[in-house]
């Protein structure tokens, strides 16, 4: 059985106060003190590319024994990301290793660690971490649970800041391939190297938030005023609010805020952001101290996805099928308008201003 892990509540760190030039100094002993560099894509055997063709890393950051080290950030057409450089705490010096990873910013504004890529001449997708599975009139069928890639809500704030850093952003169109593992076409689940650090860590019964049970549900599906939390995961408006953190976002508008906020029972953390118009939660995570090597929780925290719709989601016409066919993510009835900077997406706001959680921190926080 995987030991109980510990929990702590902490401020969100910062970036180390250290010139690029620092950072890889620091970078650079550990390897000469035998740490490994571990790369999963086309780079994996060649590794030292990813240092020498710019990609070597210039700002660090440190949870819980975890550390970081970043490039600069780069964009594609896809996705804006860093190259990332995660080292878990490791029993021994020997057995330490620094695992190449992409950190890359969701429409939700919350940054993810991706799991793999399917790169082929009929697919371009960024792999979102576990999976559930779900029987729907006789078949399983497999999700996504996108949740799972989301970074530790405490260095959200310093992606953020190093990413507003960089006036100007380069374009690349390879490091994603060289950095994370490429798979077939129809592979949804992440690879072990993912998802076994998750399943030790719930193997252990006291590790899981709820016994791994959700705690927040719609007693009616589609009905946003039945929502309900399980006792003590409520978010605490009163006691609760940890720090919050001024932004901007183009697509929502202008100014944003956001807001870490701690359930009643500590056990869980909340981040609300709030733009000019909507107020959206980002899937809560454990309070938990455990990072893998993906710079991730391997605790995970279950909700109804209807709770954490951000303010704009996907809903548009899929001309790629015969007949064209309406994909939503919005629960029924509470479309908005179509994005002006994204036609794929429509304002999610109908929904979240009717959830009693969004209404009470609207009161009490905002």
């Amino acid at each position: 059985m995987h030991p109980r892990i510990p929990r702590a509540i902490v401020a969100s760190v910062s970036p180390a106060a250290l010139s690029p030039a620092a950072v890889r100094r620091e970078f650079d002993a550990l390897r000469a003190c035998g740490v490994t560099l571990a790369v999963a894509g086309t780079a994996r055997h060649s590794p030292e590319t990813l240092l020498t063709r710019g990609y070597g890393p210039r700002h660090g950051l440190e949870l819980f024994g975890t550390r970081y080290f970043l490039s600069a950030p780069r964009q594609n057409p896809d996705l804006r990301f860093f190259v990332a450089f995660v080292m878990p705490p490791a029993a021994a010096p020997r057995r330490a290793r620094l695992h190449a990873r992409i950190f890359y910013k969701d429409v939700s504004l919350i940054w993810r660690s991706a799991s793999h890529v399917i790169r082929s001449e009929y697919e371009n997708w960024v792999g979102k971490g576990d999976v559930t599975v779900v029987v729907e009139d006789g078949y399983e069928t497999v999700y996504s649970a996108e949740e799972t890639t989301d970074l530790p809500l405490e260095i959200q704030f310093a992606l953020d800041d190093l990413n507003r850093h960089y006036e100007r952003v380069k374009t690349d169109h390879t490091a994603v391939e060289k950095v994370l593992r490429n798979a077939p076409d129809s592979r949804i689940r992440p690879y072990r190297d993912f998802s076994e650090p998750r399943a030790r860590a719930a193997s252990n019964p006291r590790n899981r938030i709820h016994g791994g049970k959700s705690i927040a549900w719609f007693t009616r599906k589609g009905q946003p005023h039945t929502l309900r939390f399980a006792g003590g995961y409520a978010p605490d408006f009163v006691n609760g609010v940890l720090e919050s953190r001024a932004s901007a976002s183009s697509l929502y508008g202008g100014d944003l805020m956001r807001y870490r906020i701690l359930s009643h029972n500590r056990e869980v953390q909340y981040l609300f952001f709030a733009s000019p118009r909507q107020v959206w939660i980002i899937p809560p995570q454990a309070t938990t101290t455990e990072i893998m090597s993906y710079g991730v929780r391997t605790v995970g925290v279950v909700v109804d996805e209807d709770l954490c719709v951000p303010g704009y989601e996907y809903h548009y016409l899929d001309h790629s099928v015969s007949p064209p066919e309406m994909v939503s993510q919005i629960p029924a009835g509470y479309v908005g308008k179509i994005s002006a900077v994204d036609p794929s997406r429509a304002d999610a706001s109908p929904w979240l201003d009717e959830l009693p959680v969004i209404q009470e921190f609207r009161r009490k926080v905002l």
